[in-house]
């Protein structure tokens, strides 16, 4: 059926404008950005295959460009279009973190942990530095490695506390397998950059791990 033969209240867009984005199925949002079907299937119905197909909007965001148009009437220029969306919610999510802001809410970093590096397919490592009243300094993407491991470098963490006057530090990083527990690298780890950092007076708040639908926070299990 196609869109503009149904009801009004019934069609994405409208639907979006009278109820709001909040009342709208993932295919209805994902049916906005295809905007058109192809003959036989209407937007919604290519929204709804695409989902069947790759399992969520979370699944199908994280899909290759060659995956995501394996399906009939989903172009490049779809492809484009939902990357660049995702990609404008991870710099939102920093944009709360931004310099001058001081973090008052745990839940500020977790979310921002969880939208940077969850669906990243190799480990990557992120530090927050911040001043003493625990303001945002910068954050920055510092090391980068395998599925399974990054290769992190004390001196370069050291250099960049130096660089922005930092007193206080907070770590993340994400578990490409989903499981967020610790491992013991990860736990020595962050013991050592921590004895390390006291010698240049920048705290250790937290060491934030990322995994599929979990996370772990070394400051909430007090292992730190």
């Amino acid at each position: 059926m196609l869109i503009k033969t149904l009801p009004k209240n019934m069609r994405p867009r409208e639907k979006f404008l009278t109820e709001g984005p909040n009342s709208l199925s993932d295919a209805e949002l994902l049916a906005i950005f295809l905007r058109t079907g192809i003959p036989g299937k209407s937007a919604v119905d290519l929204a709804h295959e695409l989902l069947a197909k790759f399992g969520g909007l979370r699944q199908l965001l994280g899909a290759d460009q060659s995956s995501f148009c394996s399906i009939k009437g989903i172009g490049k220029t779809h492809y484009i279009e939902l990357q660049a969306a995702a990609e404008m919610i991870k710099r939102q999510m920093k944009e709360k973190l931004n310099k001058g802001k001081s973090l008052r809410n745990p839940s500020q970093v977790i979310d921002f942990f969880r939208h940077a590096l969850r669906d990243q397919i190799n480990e990557n490592f992120v530090v927050l530095f911040l001043d003493c009243q625990n303001k945002v300094l910068a954050c920055e993407d510092l090391f980068s490695g395998s599925v399974d491991q990054a290769t992190i470098y004390p001196r370069e963490i050291i250099r960049r506390c130096l660089k922005f006057n930092a007193s206080a530090v907070i770590f993340g990083h994400n578990h490409p397998s989903g499981d967020a527990r610790p491992s013991a690298e990860d736990i020595e780890l962050t013991q050592r950059l921590k004895s390390l950092l006291l010698e240049i007076d920048v705290r250790v708040l937290d060491h934030i791990i990322i995994g599929d639908s979990e996370y772990c926070s070394f400051a909430e299990l007090k292992k730190l």
